[in-house]
């Protein structure tokens, strides 16, 4: 592991490798390789030609540039004093015009010392179509990076493959971890999977970075083209959604020599949470808390129980700055202080237990009331999605006479198994209703079954399953069903 000075702003490390490994790798894409010395000089000549033309404090990354050209133009940003806006190069031209205006109304920045001054606005999907912004300072990130190389080790320190958008900040911080440790990052201008496991098998990159859609695709390619071990792979880093665990014996089975790291986190917050990846844990555990986080559970439902669900909040030196315009309040982090400093909720629910591991279960504007009892649709959710045949799973509370709430499931399935041989829906729902009948209690049960035509799978511009979306198909106000949906017994 090289021994990292004590860097204390993100783009420090540039010009410390572009003097110990200036011919090394720093960035490359498919059709481009920068070493660090060049990175260096291409970052700052940009960064000089920003402030001759006196650009704004906060400027939004050009998100129709590349990959590579969006994080030199990030990197350019941040080394002039200046804060990236990253955004998301799906969004409408309203959506983009409008948050270039919310930018542009920003008040100057005020002097500030350099680890504490904001350097990153990261965007993630707003309740109401518009996209809402946190901001964040150096140090924040500076130890998250710190963080992470304390914890994983010298695995972690290796070329970093990052097969993501600028855009999603699980992808933004593996791209920069390659540079933080020296070891390089790589990043697609198109996600392919069979591209990815290429450059895995050719040991071109050692540390994957993904997201759990990523790897199941990983898998099913892997599979079909009958291919051997990927032995290279030191590190796989797991996170942006729940892992479907009972997939883990393949992956190790692909990567025998990697570590499958899963961990927890928030984009105001960073890491919370991690642990090895195991088929045996239950799936709403998410690990235990990082050094340096405190994890308190407040407002139990119900009060008096201990053992019950209650709001997560944290405590580090990890925390985000703040939000950029005015969220939606009802989803926006809660913000607490008292004698031992700030604490952050960003309204996930869930509890300790006495081995000290953080369960996850769920958020809380997704807890559905039904029987008098709460549910919590992920923990549904990821038993369907567990099963094979089903690539996403969306359960939902719809309105019941006699029960408040009734559970249903609406599915995505991989048509793509059996394709001259199509999916027997019914056949389908009655063994996924008997995998829930064995997991969970009777009230959680789904009540009604709904599979989506192909190609009709609603997802947030971070490319999560977008459960609002559904949620307000079936809100049609005449009691029809949503045309893309096909209802099953």
């Amino acid at each position: 592991m090289p021994d990292l000075p004590p860097f204390d702003r993100v783009h420090a490390p540039l010009a410390h490798w572009a003097l110990d490994r200036p011919q090394q790798l720093a960035l490359a894409n498919e059709h481009r390789r920068l070493d660090f010395a060049t990175l260096q000089a291409q970052v700052h000549e940009r960064a000089a030609a920003l402030d001759a033309s006196h650009a704004a404090d906060h400027r939004l990354i050009d998100p129709a540039a590349s990959t590579l050209d969006q994080l030199l133009d990030f990197l350019a940003t941040i080394a002039s004093g200046r804060c990236a806006a990253v955004g998301d190069p799906d969004w409408p031209g309203p959506v983009r015009a409008a948050v270039t205006r919310q930018l542009d109304g920003l008040p100057a920045t005020p002097p500030a010392d350099g680890a504490l001054a904001p350097f990153y606005v990261g965007y993630t999907s707003g309740s109401t179509g518009q996209p809402k912004g946190f901001r964040r300072h150096h140090r924040s990130w500076t130890e998250s990076l710190r963080t992470c190389v304390d914890t994983f080790g010298p695995e972690v320190c290796g070329t970093v493959l990052a097969p993501g958008r600028v855009s999603h900040s699980l992808f933004l911080f593996g791209m920069l971890l390659g540079l933080w440790t020296g070891g390089g990052s790589l990043v697609q201008e198109r996600h392919s999977a069979a591209r990815t496991l290429a450059t895995l098998a050719d040991g071109a990159a050692s540390v994957l970075v993904a997201v759990p859609s990523q790897l199941l695709m990983l898998l099913t390619q892997a599979q079909r083209r009958a291919l051997a071990p990927i032995t290279a792979t030191r590190m796989i880093l797991i996170s942006g959604a729940p892992w479907a665990r009972a997939h883990t014996p393949a992956l190790q089975a692909l990567f025998p020599n990697a570590r499958l790291i899963e961990f927890y986190g928030a984009s105001e917050a960073s890491f919370i949470a991690w642990q090895e990846a195991d088929a045996n844990v239950p799936t709403a555990v998410v690990g235990r808390p990082f050094d340096g986080v405190e994890v308190e559970i407040r407002d139990r439902l119900p009060a008096d129980d201990p053992d019950a669900s209650g709001r997560i909040h944290v405590r580090s030196a990890m925390l985000f700055s703040d939000y950029v315009g005015s969220p939606d309040p009802a989803t926006a982090a809660i913000r607490s202080d008292d004698a031992r400093g700030t604490w952050l909720s960003v309204r996930d629910r869930g509890r300790l237990d006495e081995h000290g591991r953080l369960w996850l279960h769920g958020r809380e504007n997704r807890m559905v009331v039904t029987q008098g009892r709460n549910l919590f649709p992920e923990e549904v959710e990821a038993v369907l999605e567990a099963q094979p045949g089903v690539l996403a799973a969306s359960v939902l509370g719809l309105p019941d006479a006699v029960r408040g709430k009734r559970v249903v499931a609406v599915l995505k399935l991989d048509e793509s198994q059996h394709p001259a041989d199509p999916v027997d829906h019914d056949a389908l729902v009655a063994r996924l209703a008997q995998a829930c009948r064995a997991a969970l209690e009777p009230y959680k049960l789904p009540r009604r079954w709904w599979i989506a035509a192909p190609g009709h799978w609603p997802l947030t511009r971070s490319g999560k399953t977008d459960h609002g979306a559904i949620a307000r198909a079936f809100d049609t106000g005449d009691g029809q069903e949503p045309p893309w949906l096909h209802a099953t017994s």
